[in-house]
């Protein structure tokens, strides 16, 4: 799965190039908030343009179910492309209609277009292959840069490589080589630390990783699930009931392969959960087998804070992917600003699985110290269940 064919392993000079970007950005009034993912797509498309490529950018945004919805429309992208690019990235008012068509064809070489938004056709994430097609004969090569997506198998996603050759940007080429490497052959110790709320989000990536790691590390909401299985009393904490024999089970995994599996020893508690979510909240440290049965655990302990920060610490490979607590609330966000400080200060090649993991590092000025964030939740999540994503599976092989 790591070894795709990249844009410089094919000839682009002349051809119409139809470049798949994540170009999702949060928006608010129509005006971008952050225009991170339009600038992580800029290596890529940069070098096309300069290969005398004729590009044709798509994305999504947002969910406008299949239907055109003028508030999804990718016109505020297409004009800060053009600001970052320097030159006019002109915006079809359709995807695969006349207007597409013909900007795409009066492209010229090293000129870019961006298409509107893929998701206003409820063809995009049926995959269906007449609008893959469609979408294949207004190009002659195919380059999918959107790892965000890359677990999806839509049209712009996967079903367009079964028309066009296929191969990886310079995005997509980063995050497999990294993360390939980190669970193929990583140098160890490897420490892998899993927070978020439930436990059935992570059920097969626990147990994928329990076959690779030397250490694993359970924070957050799904923690409490584990603790119960070693028969502790975890009060008013979120609760899977129907997952403490699995629990039980990942336990006596971690036995028998030698791996450690590092539970929270001390946690912090509230009377309930924050109402909103950043109003201030009264808290205690208690002893993870001590927890009252009238409060509810939402974060992990001073002593829980030191353990994991010294494993990872004294790690070579480290992968994290979910908060240790309710990361929104400042006073419930210091067991995450604990692993988040770690892996900075760790020697270790360090990776962040997206989401609130790399909110988290992002906002505490730690992002140049970790090795790699990944661009994609979802898609890193079942990357790291060692599943087959369909947006990868589809380019080239080298």
């Amino acid at each position: 799965m790591y070894n795709k064919k990249t844009i410089e392993d094919v000839a682009v000079a002349g051809k119409k190039v139809l470049v798949r970007c994540d170009f999702n950005v949060p928006l608010k009034d129509g005006k971008i908030t952050s225009d991170k993912r339009i600038v992580e797509a800029l290596p890529t498309i940069k070098y096309l343009l300069a290969q005398g490529a004729k590009v044709i950018l798509c994305s999504h945004m947002g969910k406008p179910k299949g239907e055109v919805n003028p508030k999804y429309s990718l016109a505020p992208v297409a004009a800060r492309l053009t600001e970052l690019l320097g030159q006019t990235v002109e915006l079809a008012n359709d995807i695969v209609g006349e207007d597409a068509k013909a900007k795409a064809a009066a492209l010229k070489e090293g000129q870019a277009m961006l298409l509107e938004n893929v998701r206003f056709d409820a063809r995009e994430e049926k995959n269906d292959p007449e609008f893959a097609k469609e979408l294949a004969s207004m190009a002659e090569v195919y380059v999918n840069d959107a790892f965000g997506t890359a677990h999806r198998a839509h049209a712009t996603t996967a079903g367009v490589a079964d028309y066009l050759p296929a191969v990886c940007g310079y995005l997509i080429q980063k995050e497999i080589g990294i993360m390939g490497k980190a669970l193929a052959n990583p140098e160890r110790p490897f420490v892998a630390i899993l927070g978020g709320a439930k436990v059935k989000d992570k059920l097969n990536v626990i147990n994928n990783l329990l076959t690779k790691v030397d250490t694993l590390i359970i924070g957050g909401g799904m923690a409490y699930t584990f603790l119960a299985a070693k028969g502790y009393g975890v009060g008013k904490s979120l609760l899977d009931e129907e997952k403490i024999d699995y629990c039980k089970d990942m336990m006596k995994k971690a036995e028998e392969k030698g791996v450690k599996l590092l539970l929270p020893v001390d946690t912090t508690v509230c009377a309930g959960f924050p109402d909103p979510i950043d109003a201030p909240v009264e808290t205690k440290n208690v002893s993870a087998d001590a927890i009252p049965a009238d409060m509810e655990g939402l974060d992990i302990g001073e002593k829980t804070m030191e353990l994991y920060a010294e494993a990872a610490k004294s790690a070579k490979t480290v992968v994290w992917n979910g908060p240790m607590g309710v990361f929104e609330n400042p006073t419930l966000a210091k067991g995450t600003i604990a692993v988040a400080k770690a892996l900075a200060e760790s020697e270790a090649t360090t990776i962040v699985g997206g989401g609130d993991s790399a909110a988290a590092c992002e906002q505490l000025g730690f992002a140049d110290r970790i090795t790699h964030i990944s661009t994609g939740g979802g898609a890193s999540l079942e990357f790291l269940e060692g599943l087959e994503l369909p947006g990868i599976a589809c380019l080239q092989d080298k």
